[in-house]
């Protein structure tokens, strides 16, 4: 840091590519619900938190172990006020009938399974070590969905259970596809209701379980999304506002980061073209049937139209719906 710098802005270095059409699965907390909005917008193909946030590592693996497996268990479905969830999963994943929730679960553990047929990388994104474990099933949880607190336990993971239960993942996934390849991060996002001092020695461990499994496996590896927020960022301009979530700028900041660790010079250089012509896309003209604007589609048209790289057939024949014959 020279003298005329007021910043300690984070280098990322380069990790292994990941090519335009390799698909990846985010999961996770709310992070990775933006990393892998971000993905999608700029034309990857991404599972995104298939089954909902889940902020606490134990719950994420087991997710994907269970869709592996096929698993779910029955005795972790919970009724309340007419409303069947299983604490295993997202309250998204709920409803009046409990068959019905059963097979939406397994249904969807059906597409993850065979989507993680052909994933490349896993993207998991750590938001807790503070987990609940239900009392009378001795299993912690992902979900209380507001069960009272009395029937759980609150607990701080340790490292060490951290690693283990990742190690069995790592283990069925690699049964499953052995090219798979995974990139751990710690969530930004502050934990506030555990107050801020717990909320760190939760970070902690988080921060040296991803260290510990990034040296242990070669196909694992840590990008530095916490770090990136807490010290590069290090301003609340850079927070929503409820001064706790990233704001839209931070996280188009970090996943800037996460192309320069992970991108070649050439998918950042389509990256870059494809924004401009997404923002194109976006235009609502004020005279649509005006020479001008027509003018303005034909042109869109011929950069679509000169993407090789990805499927554009959608968005072509949104353009071609929007110019006129006799213009």
């Amino acid at each position: 840091m020279n003298g005329n710098s007021f910043r300690t802005e984070i280098t990322c270095k380069q990790g292994n590519p990941i090519a335009l059409n390799e698909a990846m699965l985010t999961t996770g907390s709310c992070f990775a619900d933006q990393l892998g909005k971000w993905l999608l917008n700029s034309k990857f193909k991404a599972l995104v938190n298939p089954f909902g946030t889940n902020y606490n590592p134990i719950s994420i693996h087991k997710n994907l172990t269970d869709s592996i497996n096929s698993e779910v268990d029955n005795r972790l479905l919970t009724e309340q006020q007419g409303i069947w969830h299983h604490f295993d999963y997202h309250s998204q994943w709920s409803s009046s009938d409990k068959k019905d929730l059963i097979d939406s679960i397994r249904n969807q553990q059906t597409l993850i399974k065979e989507y993680l047929s052909q994933t490349k990388v896993i993207v998991i994104t750590y938001g807790t070590a503070w987990v609940y474990k239900h009392k009378v099933h001795n299993k912690l949880v992902a979900n209380c969905h507001k069960v009272p607190s009395g029937e759980f336990d609150k607990q701080l993971l340790s490292v060490e259970e951290i690693s283990q239960s990742f190690n069995t993942l790592q283990s069925i996934i690699k049964n499953a596809n052995k090219n798979i390849r995974f990139i751990l991060t710690v969530s930004p996002v502050r934990h506030i209701k555990d107050t801020l001092q717990m909320n760190s020695v939760s970070k902690a461990c988080l921060r040296l379980a991803c260290h510990q499994l990034a040296n242990q496996y070669k196909e694992v590896e840590y990008f530095p999304s916490f770090e990136i927020m807490m010290d590069d960022l290090r301003d609340y301009r850079f927070y929503d506002r409820d001064m706790i979530h990233p704001s839209q700028e931070a996280v188009e900041y970090i996943s800037q980061k996460f192309s320069d660790q992970y991108f070649t010079s050439e998918v950042k250089t389509f990256i870059g073209k494809w924004s401009a012509i997404k923002q194109a896309l976006a235009h609502k003209p004020y005279h649509p049937h005006s020479t001008a604007h027509q003018n303005f589609l034909k042109d869109l048209l011929y950069k679509l139209n000169s993407i090789k790289e990805v499927s554009v057939e959608e968005e072509i024949k949104l353009v071609q719906s929007q110019i006129h014959s006799n213009a």
